[in-house]
């Protein structure tokens, strides 16, 4: 029977979650302080032991709870879930920003002139300080 119809082989989801993560097996296996062989097996096993699971979860950045729920399915949904988005709005580069971009420039831009000033002024102040200093001299 194909590990593809098994829909709890666990070993099945560890491996696509790190395929979906960019990782080899090799870097997978020196997370884990092991080989790539015993990475393979861990793949090829239909289950595997709550301690090693964890080990996994942590290594792939994932939860425990997202190995075991883990589904192609979900995955595609997720993923063609961004592209639902681009159809609706009929643009490649439609995106939904809840402020306005050129806002947030001109508050930028009011936030270096205020600095400028701040640190101009702390400059003024020292060279009267050191001024004051050279007179009572």
């Amino acid at each position: 029977m194909s590990t593809l119809t098994k829909p709890n082989h666990i070993g099945r989801k560890i491996s696509r979650i790190r395929e979906l993560r960019d990782m080899k097996q090799e870097a997978l296996a020196q997370a884990l302080g092991t080989n790539q062989q015993a990475v393979s097996a861990i793949e090829n096993s239909e289950t595997i032991d709550e301690e090693k699971l964890i080990a996994v979860a942590k290594a792939l950045g994932v939860t425990v709870e997202a190995i075991k729920n883990f589904s192609d399915e979900a995955a595609i949904n997720y993923f063609n879930s961004f592209t639902d988005n681009v159809v609706t709005t009929g643009s490649i580069f439609a995106n939904n920003c809840t402020f306005n971009p050129l806002d947030k420039l001109v508050e930028s831009y009011d936030e270096n002139k205020k600095l400028y000033e701040r640190l101009l002024k702390a400059e003024q102040d020292k060279i009267e300080y050191l001024e004051k200093l050279l007179k009572e001299k």
